[in-house]
């Protein structure tokens, strides 16, 4: 089916930040121009997020407005979030922690969790988020990889997923519990809080000195962690600015989990750092309670996931019916593609259309977006912003050759844009592979039209994108195998009309065992306790052997493609095959 382009009118472009004019006008100055710096060429991102604002005057201005999923409500202030935040980065250093050392956040979306983040930024000290969804396994991976010096997070988290191998990290100094009270081995972070100091000076941390890690998954391997530096708020400022319309008190709510590079970027950094009033819901998704927060505090911008827009979709238009949501002037969708579907349905129930846009963890913010100057090709992840230079390559015996429009290939960037990862920790080899020809390859495959839209077209791996959740096979394949059932286990993503895609195992069993229904339970309930249920496969299905190649590794898209009934493909190098 093809879907009608939506029209945006005359004062919809006038209205919009990003005109033909500011594009065309567009520098690296020009975002550089959004932000303070220090006079000495210092930057930090802490300091243009929070300090700037209550030095400008703005230190009244609200934040941040937080919904307790009790019905609880707080509200900081730019001046209320300088000195948490001073307090914070006092009980980091009371404790020995120095700029360069590295905080890990696990916690849902609780103020103090955003407090750390900030906190940790204006000591000069590196913060890495986590899902708190996450098991036991995938936690203890990402500590080891990034080689923690702190954690924060929960007594209930740290009793049931840390407290059994926590002496293992030798790094790990400092762990603080927010509340009033911890284990014997860790600090209870509202004592701390209580008693340190509402001053600190900012680390003058330089451009390129390391801020952020976040870790995204690959087809095989551990978990990467990529590293961005605090050069990457410009590009913060720029994308929050251009892309998702953030001005001055704009009421904005980004309903992704601080876990993920989205929660992070553009739910905490991006619309601070634009002076916005952010509204944060603790709960998880439920229709009506989202309905309502957007109706009565007047969300203004709102950025969400494709997920939770199909379950909107499933309530039906009716749901939708009793709220006003005259105050929305923007929507945007982030985390995977973003169907035709939604787009027009967004259109018809909320007056206007979501505007789909694309980046990755790597990336570091928007790179590709639909902005509320442009048309919206239903289906299309949009254009570059400015700065950016995007074209669709394919891989040759010689190097890279240039896809003409329409024709299929990777998605590739031209490196240098500001939030651009710096590195992948401890695997120098695997980051340079990601640059080839003077180009980032991205791993996407997509189009590019003849009007310049770019068009998703799926993975050019194996990764599995769930609920927003990027899922890497190995390391649910890992899991598996920890049974003593499992001998060989391959997982797959599938098509699912809400998660947008479910993960789907196959496993051999090891000699002794027998497929039963009581062993598929009891494999899945495994792979739940270590890796949370965000990531554990939906259904195993038992093999008797699984397919390879002749080198040993499992084709995994032989798997999916019979199970979609599509083509196989090249199957030159399969050396098993028995069901």
């Amino acid at each position: 089916m093809t879907w009608a382009i939506i029209q945006k009118s005359d004062a919809e472009r006038a209205a919009a930040t990003l005109t033909d004019e500011v594009r065309e006008a567009f520098t690296w100055d020009t975002a550089r121009a959004m932000l303070d710096g220090f006079p000495d060429g210092g930057l930090n991102i802490a300091y243009e997020a929070v300090d700037r604002h209550v030095a400008s005057g703005h230190g009244g201005d609200e934040a941040i407005l937080w919904l307790g999923k009790d019905g609880a409500r707080e509200s900081l202030s730019y001046g209320d979030l300088a000195a948490r935040t001073a307090r914070f980065a006092n009980v980091l250093t009371s404790h020995g922690l120095k700029p360069g050392d590295r905080l890990f956040g696990l916690a849902g979306r609780v103020p103090d969790l955003y407090v750390a983040a900030l906190g940790t930024l204006k000591a000069g000290m590196i913060f890495s988020p986590l899902f708190s969804a996450f098991g036991p396994e995938p936690l203890r991976t990402r500590l080891e990889i990034g080689e923690a010096n702190a954690l924060i997070t929960t007594v209930s988290i740290y009793r049931r997923k840390i407290a059994a191998w926590r002496d293992e990290i030798p790094s790990l100094k400092l762990v603080l519990i927010i509340g009033d009270e911890a284990p014997d081995d860790c600090v209870a972070l509202g004592p701390a809080m209580a008693a340190a100091s509402e001053e600190f000076e900012t680390v003058h941390t330089a451009p390129e000195d390391p801020a952020l890690i976040h870790f995204t998954s690959g087809t095989t391997g551990r978990p990467k962690g990529a590293v961005h530096v605090h050069n990457a708020v410009v590009m913060h400022a720029a994308a929050g600015r251009y892309a998702l319309e953030l001005t001055p008190g704009t009421r904005y709510w980004c309903t992704a989990d601080p876990g993920w590079v989205t929660g992070t970027s553009f739910g905490i950094i991006s619309p601070l750092v634009n002076r916005v009033r952010m509204v944060i819901d603790e709960a998880d998704f439920d229709l009506d309670r989202w309905y309502g927060i957007l109706e009565r505090e007047q969300i203004e911008v709102w950025y969400t996931a494709p997920t939770a827009i199909r379950m909107m979709m499933r309530a039906g238009k009716e749901a939708a019916e009793p709220y006003d949501f005259s105050k929305l002037r923007f929507m945007a969708s982030v985390g995977e593609p973003l169907n035709p579907e939604a787009v027009v349905w967004g259109n018809e129930v909320f007056g206007k259309p979501f505007h789909d846009n694309w980046w990755q963890t790597e990336t570091g913010g928007i790179m590709i977006a639909n902005t509320r100057a442009m048309d919206v090709h239903p289906g299309s992840m949009g254009k570059p912003l400015p700065g950016i230079e995007a074209g669709i390559v394919e891989r040759v015996d010689d190097g890279l050759r240039d896809c003409k429009p329409g024709e299929i290939g990777e998605l590739a960037l031209r490196p240098g844009w500001p939030s651009m990862m710096r590195a992948y920790l401890h695997e120098e080899a695997r980051y340079k592979k990601c640059f080839v020809g003077g180009w980032y390859l991205s791993g996407d495959l997509a189009m590019r039209d003849a009007e310049g839209y770019f068009w998703f077209v799926g993975r050019a791996d194996d990764l599995i994108k769930s609920s927003g959740h990027l899922i890497g096979p190995f390391e649910v394949e890992s899991a598996l195998i920890e049974h003593p059932a499992v001998a060989e286990a391959a997982v797959i993503g599938l098509p699912d009309e809400t998660a947008g895609e479910v993960v789907k195992a196959y496993v051999a069993l090891n000699p002794g065992f027998e497929p039963s229904e009581d062993l598929e339970r009891d494999i899945r309930g495994l792979a739940r306790k270590k890796l949370g249920a965000a990531v554990a496969p939906r259904e195993v299905v038992f093999r008797k052997t699984l397919p390879k190649t002749r080198s040993g590794k499992i084709m995994r898209r032989l798997l999916k493609a019979r199970e979609l009934g599509l083509p196989e493909g090249d199957i030159s190098t399969l050396e098993s095959d028995e069901t």
